[in-house]
């Protein structure tokens, strides 16, 4: 990757939806080969979706929540992830090191659908506590960076 990769990159991740012309006349290149730059960088895995960023709150998504999850013996990753996916409710989750098995992120409508989400997710054998805290406002949130 060059810099002009690294160029085209973060004018996508600023809109998705931004033509490969409008991109060309930002670093000085035709639009056929911006595509072709595209094609190359989503072929090389380093794009590997588009998506709509969207405000979880405009449509009632008011709560999140940052969740550790606590699993006896060793409860396999894969079933950590298996249990997880079945809420809607959660946003991301990842192992980690130290004394809880996974950092959970879930969104709810307010904090009764986040105490029956979290019902739930203590439901499967093998979890043996959460541990939970409510995110009051974001100070930063950002996408990693192209550099």
């Amino acid at each position: 990757m060059d810099e002009i990769d690294h160029q085209i990159i973060a004018l996508l991740r600023e809109n998705a939806r931004r033509s490969f012309q409008d991109i060309g006349d930002r670093v000085a290149l035709s639009a056929p080969a911006v595509k072709r730059r595209v094609d190359r960088l989503q072929d090389a895995g380093v794009i590997h979706s588009y998506a709509a960023i969207i405000d979880p709150a405009q449509l009632g998504w008011n709560t999140l929540a940052v969740v550790e999850l606590y699993c006896e013996g060793r409860m396999p990753a894969a079933q950590v992830r298996a249990d997880l996916e079945r809420h809607e409710e959660v946003v991301s989750a990842y192992t980690v090191a130290g004394e809880s098995a996974a950092v959970v992120f879930l969104r709810a409508r307010d904090t009764e659908h986040l105490e029956r989400t979290l019902e739930r997710i203590r439901e499967p054998p093998g979890v043996i506590r959460t541990r939970t805290q409510v995110v009051l406002s974001t100070l930063l949130e950002r996408p990693v960076a192209t550099a």
